[in-house]
């Protein structure tokens, strides 16, 4: 029932009637839930994979449902171009729940209904709110759950964000390889518990950097190809109660031909509704990610260190002034926003962990918790690598008359001279830099144990490192 003077319509729930302006495409549930849930100031609508990702999946249950005769032509249709509106990018400002909210995520799934069901009334020509004509629940929910549309919709719209992710690594691991290939000819000592270790090339070093990230990469290639199997058709508790038999993979079929993605039904509906596996398994991965780029940062911040006074083995590309009392102080903001990114990601992690270990029995009531800290991670590691990437990596260079005093001096190159001058010599050649100072290769040719000649052969980056 709409009022024309006040321009709002009535609508009702179980706990009593309320107004709802007319021209909104959200209803009384959804309402409700903006009330209820207050809390992160991020609605649906701050993630917009995950609104089309429920357009998708309505719009896959919309046809399977007529495809068993559930769903008349006109309603199909109504609710099929109201998810294509929604997942071409329109009505997003309508999903306005919260995303975290109590409930298991059926705040989420009724603004869904409640919105599709309203643009579908807009293409059948009646108003908003009459649901009588195309209802939230009877039509654009027939044959479903939250608990199936809710996970589903979450995995389909991380599997876009994991590859957005893989894509931005992939960009990051080009400049580390650029930069390995640059700095393939460059001398430098390696360093273990930061002390003087054996000589190495700084093109090793930044080669390092870039295989991680390749081999990362897999790992979530790997995790994403976990969240392809879907519970859809489950509807509760994973029995499939009130959908047809057949349903779920009907509807499966629909939804990859939607999305695109190779989804699959899971073999056991009723453990896929409680289990939360994927998600932790993504979440360790994203870790896993965090903990080995904020390593490299680490790195970056120790080999830029100085300039004076630090390793001063490379240069960062200054991006901004470093201080408002020291002039002339250019810090490692980059690397260092990038551990702060990891920071975040790491303890996301331990939240995801906490939901997925606290589901009972056929359902896990903490899923909305855990969509966001995967989101958060996913979208703040992508991010950190493209700033990581152009406004630091691409612009490094390197010392290179430093790095090579810093071989000639150290007494860790010693240890390369050993299969020339034997362990007792090696050793005394040692002792005696130690002591006094002294370079090993200046102490090397003053006791004629080499010549120079066969020293610059032996000290050659293509004749120190291993391949």
């Amino acid at each position: 029932m709409i009022s024309q003077e006040k321009k709002t319509r009535i609508e009702h729930d179980l706990l009593g009637e309320r107004e709802v302006p007319a021209d909104l495409y959200y209803g009384i549930h959804s309402l409700r839930a903006t009330e209820n849930f207050p809390i992160s100031g991020s609605k649906i609508s701050s993630y917009p994979e995950l609104v089309n990702a429920l357009a998708s999946v309505k719009k896959a249950c919309a046809l399977a449902n007529h495809e068993f005769g559930l769903l008349d032509d006109a309603r199909k249709e109504a609710i099929v171009r109201a998810c294509d509106d929604i997942r071409n990018g329109e009505f997003h400002d309508q999903f306005v729940v919260d995303v975290i909210q109590g409930g298991a995520g059926t705040s989420t799934n009724m603004n869904a209904n409640e919105v599709i069901a309203n643009r579908g009334l807009d293409y059948l020509g009646h108003p908003h709110g009459t649901y009588h004509e195309l209802h939230p629940l009877e039509h654009v929910n027939l044959s479903q759950s939250t608990n199936d549309v809710y996970p589903t919709a979450i995995k389909v719209a991380l599997h876009f964000k994991i590859h957005l992710l893989i894509d931005a690594m992939g960009i990051l691991q080009i400049e580390f390889e650029k930069k390995a290939k640059e700095f393939a000819d460059i001398l430098k000592m390696g360093r273990t518990q930061l002390q003087d270790a054996v000589p190495m090339t700084l093109g090793q070093e930044f080669e390092s950097y870039a295989i991680m990230l390749s081999e990362d990469r897999d790992r979530l290639q790997e995790a994403s190809q976990l969240i392809q199997e879907i519970n859809l058709g489950a509807t509760a508790i994973g029995t499939g109660i009130n959908a047809p038999k057949g349903y779920a993979k009907t509807a499966c079929k629909y939804l990859s031909e939607i999305t695109g993605i190779p989804l699959v039904v899971a073999t056991n509906l009723v453990e896929a509704t409680q289990d939360a596996g994927a998600f932790v398994q993504l979440s360790g991965v994203l870790k896993r990610v965090a903990v080995k780029l904020s390593k490299t940062c680490n790195d970056l911040r120790l080999l830029s260190s100085g300039p004076r006074a630090g390793f001063n083995e490379i240069n960062l590309p200054p991006v901004q002034a470093g201080s408002s009392i020291m002039p002339g102080k250019v810090n490692p903001v980059i690397p260092e926003v990038v551990n702060q990114i990891a920071f975040e990601v790491i303890g996301n992690d331990v939240t995801v962990s906490f939901a997925a270990e606290a589901g009972q029995l056929q359902l896990n009531a903490f899923e909305p918790i855990i969509v966001r800290n995967l989101f958060n991670s996913l979208v703040f590691l992508r991010q950190g690598c493209l700033t990581l990437a152009e406004r630091c990596v691409s612009g490094i260079t390197a010392n290179r008359d430093h790095l090579r005093a810093m071989v000639d001096n150290s007494i860790g190159i010693v240890t390369a001279l050993n299969p020339y001058i034997g362990y007792e010599n090696a050793t005394a050649v040692a002792a005696e830099a130690h002591q006094t100072g002294k370079g090993v290769i200046e102490i090397v040719l003053a006791k004629g144990l080499l010549t120079k000649e066969k020293l610059d052969e032996i000290l050659r980056p293509e004749s120190l490192v291993g391949k």
